[in-house]
């Protein structure tokens, strides 16, 4: 045990200073969120030319951060999330809500397969887009049982497209004459990870990003259902075996929200555990990045990029249909 523990600690500290340093550039440059910083520093981390010697002292840290450091960070996203908050936005937007989700998915995955992505580029990108961007992915891959490499370019796709939508949603507001209160609705619907959204909602001011968390936080809710289905369905080719229906890392994303429903869980507590989910996720996804070639993702040519971008032309228009029945419904969190 203390021989593996010193195996993975060269690697684990890189990505817990990697973490510290996307947390100044959040600090620094807010319209930057802190995970997707640690995304792009793990693809120039594993983009410069390091000795191989260096690249075999770090890859079992990173490999540990990048598998097990998301799963307790995503245990720990489930803290997040109370069933009475996404009660409250109604009937009408929780179902829209949960319709884009299932219809943004499965529109992904058909286009990804019509396009013809490699193995299961497809079903990783549809869990990318239709639900909470890295996380999803990292999540999924834990059924479909995808190589640390498989997620490079699905995670790559979705850090691109949630970056560019912190500058492009807030430009198309005042030209589709969106108030905050929806403008809130429909980036916490159509952005994909939760720091993205953050960094795009808090742009028009504290009541849309109010909505926008809660609206977003709703489609984290979507991970356990989305996942074990998807445990359900998938059987790896040649293995004659079926992954497990429901990770136990869902199995405590599920607990902690029912304990953050029920329980009366200390604002400090819930502080802490917010902190540390922060610092899993963003060592995770630091470990993630470095998985990322940028000239193996170039060669795969535009069929990956088409369909992030009709994916995400997909769920914006979806979700901007949602706003506007939601606002011709007199839904109070609209009005």
């Amino acid at each position: 045990m203390t021989k593996k523990l010193w195996a993975v600690l060269p690697g684990l500290g890189l990505a817990l200073a990697a973490f510290a340093l996307a947390s100044l550039t959040n600090a620094a440059l807010p319209w930057a969120p802190t995970l997707t910083v640690c995304v792009v520093l793990g693809v120039v981390f594993t983009s410069l030319p390091w000795p191989p010697a260096v690249r075999a002292i770090l890859q079992p840290g990173l490999a540990t951060a990048a598998r097990r450091l998301l799963r307790i960070g995503i245990v720990l996203l489930g803290l997040k999330l109370s069933l009475v908050d996404i009660a409250g936005l109604g009937w009408l937007v929780l179902g829209m809500i949960v319709l884009i989700v299932i219809a943004t998915f499965l529109f992904t995955l058909g286009v990804g397969k019509l396009l013809r992505l490699p193995g299961d580029q497809p079903l990783l990108i549809a869990a990318g887009f239709s639900i909470c961007g890295a996380s999803a992915i990292g999540a999924m891959s834990g059924v479909t049982r995808s190589k640390q490499e498989e997620q490079a370019t699905p995670i790559a796709l979705v850090t691109l497209c949630g970056t560019l939508a912190i500058a492009l949603l807030p430009a198309l507001q005042p030209l589709l004459g969106l108030d905050a209160e929806q403008f809130g609705m429909w980036t916490g619907a159509s952005v994909h990870d939760v720091g993205q959204v953050v960094a795009t909602a808090q742009i028009a001011g504290a009541s849309a990003l109010a909505i926008a968390i809660v609206v977003k936080l709703t489609r984290v809710a979507m991970l356990a259902p989305m996942v074990a289905i998807t445990g359900l369905i998938v059987k790896r080719d040649g293995e004659g075996k079926r992954p497990p229906l429901v990770p136990l890392f869902l199995v405590g994303f599920i607990a902690a929200v029912l304990v953050r429903t029920f329980v009366p869980v200390p604002d400090a507590l819930l502080q802490a555990a917010d902190t540390a989910q922060l610092v899993l996720l963003g060592m995770a996804l630091f470990g993630l990045g470095a998985a990322i070639r940028v000239g193996k993702l170039i060669r795969t040519g535009a069929r990956p990029l088409a369909v992030a971008a009709i994916s995400w032309v997909a769920i914006a228009a979806m979700s901007l249909g949602a706003v506007a029945v939601a606002t011709a419904a007199g839904v109070p969190a609209l009005r």
